[in-house]
């Protein structure tokens, strides 16, 4: 069953364009996205989901005329992804066929859209999804955790990490260099690192032991020095880092 996402600017030609594909036997979900950026969003968060996840998508099927990032840009950032979904486009315009081919489209489907027609690109999906290698999986490297930016996946190293700060359902891994935004929670982060030197400090904070240059008291409030950034230390927190910071001196 195809997990599919259609792209489209123009409310109309988007809800037709779900209505045929969720009539499809073969398409087991349709969601729609109504620019490029917002559907880059929803590939990002299939990313992350893994391909047997619940997010995961086989197909976009991607207008070409849209505000802003247009589908075939949007296409040539997928061609960077390590396992981009297919792409179908279904435009108003005959022109573009030859770079869609370029870039590996499985089908180039023109508007006034006959279920027909779309049909016959859902079954040339369905059918490389058939006979497409099986994804290796992999255990989890847990010296390094994968991140995203623009559309590339890169490997952070854990013990390059300084701290971790909570912004909501996600969290920003801070290293000297940079920092970068990953769909975790840091309470699950804070679980997985705890063996390898993580510390919770703060109910917004996640710190590597390692890396605290400076444990500073001031008028009853404590905070630690990470590289030059100053961060506080609740007090609920406060002994546990002593305690932890004293024995990783003497030991």
């Amino acid at each position: 069953m195809l997990r599919a996402l259609a792209v489209d600017d123009e409310n109309p030609s988007l809800e037709e364009l779900l209505y045929l594909l969720r009539a499809d036997p073969r398409v087991g979900s349709a969601e729609g996205a109504s620019d490029a950026t917002e559907a880059l969003r929803r590939i990002n968060r299939a990313l992350e989901s893994g391909p047997g996840g619940p997010e995961a998508i086989d197909v976009v099927f991607l207008d070409i005329h849209m505000p802003g990032l247009d589908g075939l840009d949007m296409a040539r950032l997928l061609t960077g992804f390590a396992r981009p979904p297919l792409v179908v486009f279904v435009t108003a315009h005959e022109g573009f066929a030859v770079q869609a081919f370029d870039l590996k489209a499985v089908d180039y489907v023109l508007k006034p859209v006959r279920r027909e027609r779309l049909a016959e690109a859902v079954r040339r999906a369905a059918e490389l999804l058939d006979t497409a290698p099986p994804i290796p999986v992999h255990e989890p490297d847990p010296d390094h955790i994968p991140v995203e930016l623009g559309g590339v996946t890169r490997f952070v190293a854990v013990d390059d990490i300084t701290h971790v700060e909570a912004q909501g359902d996600y969290a920003r891994l801070h290293t000297d260099r940079a920092s970068h935004l990953v769909r975790i929670p840091l309470s699950t982060l804070e679980e997985r690192w705890r063996a390898r030197g993580f510390v919770r400090i703060h109910r917004r904070h996640l710190v590597a032991l390692r890396h605290i240059a400076e444990l500073r008291l001031d008028a009853g409030t404590v905070s630690v020095l990470v590289g030059d950034i100053e961060l506080q230390v609740s007090r609920r927190h406060a002994r546990e880092l002593r305690d932890l910071l004293m024995r990783r001196t003497t030991g």
